[in-house]
Order: structure tokens, then sequence, then C-alpha cells
């Protein structure tokens, strides 16, 4: 099996049953909009840049422009905004796309949106000087063309965000102890590295620990996510609280469930005309 298969086949064993499906009360996918809006507040006011900013800012001329892929709120292009003279968002959801044009108000950037999903709406977007993707890739089964539609776009570099693990790995005890279910391990980082060099594309790599931070005001709205996430009822929240334990921590008067510690890694290549 090459890099590429191995990454969609580790994707698609995180397919829950259908028959917990059918069960579930409500969707278990998808985040609160708000969730979104406050996270790219959060990176904004960090002081200190992380490399995915970093290096998206060494590669973005005065007044450059920027393509976000999954933008959601933000978060990955927002901090670029101080340089950027135009940030593109491309996300299939219409209130994140209202919440990202928001904050790019509020940050004094200049913004276009589209609504759609990448790589379907490529062809109707500009080349930007850099090309942005954070915490979009476990979502991603068909990587090749998701990534050449990336490299595509952008004029001088690609940068990539994700977790060193799948961000529902922490989940796992979680789904033995209400379904009985074993889910899977992969895929990792490391083997979306593998698969971008599949493509031809030799990325660098930076990582750091990942900031412990809360997105909710009340812990009843984390476990209410949690239990949605396990496709339960809402009368098992009880049950879901006592199982999360002291994950579910408050930081600065928000909550959170996800434990803290991880690393997030930065994944980034040149295009050829621009390293040339």
């Amino acid at each position: 099996m090459t890099a590429l298969e191995d990454w969609s086949a580790s994707l698609r064993a995180w397919t829950i049953p259908q028959a917990i499906l059918e069960a579930a009360p409500a969707s278990p996918f998808g985040f609160p909009p708000e969730l979104f809006a406050r996270r790219a507040v959060t990176v904004a006011l960090r002081s200190a840049l992380t490399p995915t900013t970093r290096v998206a800012l060494e590669a973005l001329p005065e007044g450059g422009e920027v393509l976000d892929i999954g933008v959601g709120g933000g978060a990955t292009s927002l901090p670029l905004a101080g340089r950027a003279g135009l940030i593109t968002g491309v996300d299939g959801s219409v209130d994140l796309l209202t919440s990202f044009r928001g904050a790019a108000a509020e940050a004094g950037v200049r913004c276009v949106t589209l609504l759609g999903t990448w790589p379907e709406v490529a062809g109707e977007v500009e080349p930007a000087d850099v090309t942005v993707c954070g915490h979009v890739l476990y979502n991603v089964w068909a990587l090749a063309p998701f990534v050449r539609a990336l490299d595509t776009r952008a004029r001088h570099r690609v940068v990539l965000e994700l977790t060193d693990r799948h961000p529902l790995a922490w989940m796992h005890d979680l789904w033995l102890t209400f379904h009985g279910l074993k889910r899977p391990e992969g895929p990792t980082a490391t083997d979306c590295e593998a698969a971008l060099r599949e493509l031809g594309i030799e990325p660098s790599r930076e990582e750091r620990s990942q900031e412990g931070a809360g997105w909710f005001d009340r812990r009843e709205d984390v476990v209410a996510l949690i239990r949605r996430r396990l496709c339960l009822p809402p009368e098992r929240d009880p049950e879901v609280d006592e199982a999360l334990g002291d994950r579910l921590v408050e930081h600065e008067g928000l909550w959170s469930a996800a434990p803290l510690g991880g690393t997030v890694v930065t994944l980034w290549w040149d295009r050829p005309s621009a390293a040339g």
C-alpha cells in the first residue's frame, strides 16, 4: 500500500458504524461557529509567533495575498493581517464565513470569501502569494487532489498545520466505554509527510507544544459537545461528564475537554518558481 493509500484507508477507518449513526439523536459532526470565532480571536491576540505564522510571513510580501482553505474563523490566516493586503477564505459553512468576515473587518484586512469544498472550487480562486490550510487534513481522504490544488494556487509557499495525531484520538477510551468500539490509531502528521513525498513534495517540518485553552463558557456545553460526538442522547450527559473526569478543565474562565499537551506540526514547502 502506498503512503497516499494508507492515509486514505486510515481516515476511512474512522467512519462511525451505520448502526450507531442511525441511533444518534443529532449529527456528531461539526462545531458550533462561535467556537471557531473564539479560537481565531485567541490566536490573533497571542504575542508569540507560531511556526505556522512565521513561515507564512517569511514568504508573504508587504500587501500580499493569502488564500486560506478551510478558513473557519480565520485562526490560521488572520495573524497575517498586519502584512497581508487581501485574505481569501474558502469554507463549506456559511456561518463560519460570516464569522471570518467579521473577524477580518476587526483586524483591518480586506477579505474575500468563497463558499464551497476544496478542491472542487479551486478553479474559482486566483493564485495567492501564500496558501495556508490549518487543521483540515484529517478530514481529507483524497489527499492528492487536495494538495495539488493547494500547490497550484500558491505563488511562493504552501503552509499546512495539523496536530501530530488525529484530533479525536484522545477520545478512544470513551468510544470503548459507551459503544465497545475500538478507534484507529492513525493517521499521523508523519504519515502526511510521507504522502506529500509521494507527490514529489519535500516539506520542511517544525513542531510546537499545543497551548492549553478553553473554548466554552460553561462546563455543560463541553460535555454536550462530547456527548454528541459519541452519538448519545442528552440524558447521558452525567455519564459523559463522569467519564471525562479530569480532562474537563477550566482555563481563564473558559472550559475545554481535550487533554492539555500534544504537538502541533507545521509543514511547508516553496513553489519551484519561488525556490529557484
